[in-house]
C-alpha cells in the first residue's frame, strides 16, 4: 500500500506532463506518481515514463473510465488526483494530503473558484458554467462545496473503495461531489492558485456538450438521491395543474348543475391520478434509498477494516 498516490489521468498532454510529474515529485517525494494514458496519440506515455512515473493505460475513452480504473487498481492511504495540464500547483499537495492523512476529511477539494480561476481562465462560458453548477448543487443538495468541477482532489481509502463510478466523461467530478454530500462523508476545501493552460496546450473539455452532460448528471443524481423531493415535486405540480383546470368546471357545476367541459374534467382526473402515483413512487423510492444508505454504512465499515488490514500488512513488509 502506498502512503500517497498521485493519480494523473492523461490524454495528449506531452507538452506539460513532464513538468507536472517533476513538480509533484518535488513537493511530495514519498508519493508514487501514476499516469494513466487514455489513448493518447502523442508522446505523453513515453515522456511520463522517462520522468519516473508509473505509466498504465485505460483504453475506454473518457475521464470517468480512467478514474474507475485507477480506483480499482491502486491501494493507498491517500489519493491525490490532478490533471496533466499543469493548471494545478503542486505546492498545494501537502495541504491536500494532510487533510486525508490526519483524518480531517474523506475528500479534500482543491478550490480554484475562491482564488485565481476567474482571472486566469480565458473561456468565459467555463466561468459561467462553473458558477451555475456550483449554485445548482449547493442549493439542491444543501451543501457548501466551493468548487464542484475541480480536477484537483484528495481522497481517503474508504472514499475510493466505496465510490461507484457511473460517469464516463468529465461529469465524474460532479458525481464525486454529490456522492460525498449524500453519504455524509467529511469534506474540506483547500484554496489553490489556478493557472490557465500554457500556450499550445489545448483543453479536451467541450464547453457545450460536456456542460450539457454535467447538467444531465445533476438531474439524474437529484432524481436518484432525492426521490421524494423529485417525484413529490412532480406530483405537487400535477395537482396544482389539475386544480387550475378543475376550479372553473366546479364553479360551472355549482351554478348550473351541468358539466359542459367534460373532457377537461377527465384530464383533471388523470392529472390527479398521475400526481398521487408520482408521490407514492417517491415514498417507495425514498424507503429503498434509506435501506441503500444503511447498506452503504456496512460497506464503509468493511472498507475501513480492509484498510487497516492492508496497512498492517504493508507495515510488516517494511519491517
Amino acid at each position: 500500500m502506498d502512503e500517497i498516490a498521485v493519480l494523473i489521468p492523461c490524454y495528449n498532454e506531452e507538452q506539460t506532463i513532464e513538468k507536472v510529474i517533476r513538480d509533484w515529485k518535488r513537493e511530495l517525494p514519498e508519493a508514487v506518481i501514476y499516469v494513466y494514458d487514455n489513448n493518447s496519440t502523442d508522446g505523453t506515455a513515453a515522456i511520463a515514463a522517462r520522468a519516473g512515473a508509473v505509466v498504465r493505460a485505460e483504453y475506454c475513452q473518457g475521464k470517468g473510465n480512467v478514474v474507475r480504473r485507477m480506483f480499482r487498481e491502486i491501494d493507498a492511504r491517500c489519493y491525490i488526483m490532478v490533471d496533466g495540464d499543469d493548471t494545478y500547483p503542486a505546492e498545494a499537495g501537502r495541504a491536500l494530503a494532510d487533510g486525508v492523512l490526519k483524518g480531517q476529511a474523506d475528500m479534500v477539494v482543491g478550490d480554484r473558484l475562491s482564488s485565481t480561476y476567474f482571472q486566469e481562465n480565458k473561456r468565459p462560458f467555463h466561468n459561467l458554467g462553473n458558477t451555475l453548477v456550483r449554485g445548482c448543487i449547493n442549493r439542491l443538495f444543501k451543501s457548501e462545496i466551493r468548487d464542484i468541477m475541480t480536477g484537483c482532489r484528495a481522497f481517503s481509502f474508504s472514499f475510493v473503495k466505496t465510490f461507484p463510478v457511473l460517469s464516463r466523461g468529465f461529469e465524474i467530478e460532479t458525481e464525486m461531489s454529490i456522492h460525498a454530500v449524500d453519504k455524509n462523508m467529511a469534506m474540506k476545501n483547500v484554496v489553490l492558485d489556478y493557472r490557465d493552460r500554457p500556450q499550445g496546450s489545448e483543453s479536451k473539455l467541450n464547453t457545450f456538450s460536456d456542460g450539457l452532460r454535467v447538467l444531465k448528471t445533476i438531474f439524474r443524481l437529484y432524481r436518484d438521491y432525492k426521490p421524494m423531493h423529485f417525484f413529490g415535486g412532480v406530483g405537487v405540480m400535477l395537482l396544482i395543474l389539475a386544480a387550475v383546470f378543475f376550479i372553473p368546471v366546479f364553479r360551472e357545476y355549482l351554478a348550473t348543475g351541468l358539466v359542459p367541459d367534460f373532457p377537461t374534467l377527465i384530464v383533471c382526473g388523470f392529472c390527479s391520478m398521475a400526481a398521487f402515483l408520482s408521490i407514492f413512487s417517491g415514498l417507495i423510492l425514498q424507503s429503498q434509498l434509506q435501506k441503500d444508505r444503511q447498506a452503504f454504512e456496512f460497506r464503509l465499515q468493511a472498507a475501513d477494516w480492509e484498510y487497516k488490514r492492508r496497512k498492517e500488512a504493508a507495515d510488516e513488509n517494511k519491517n
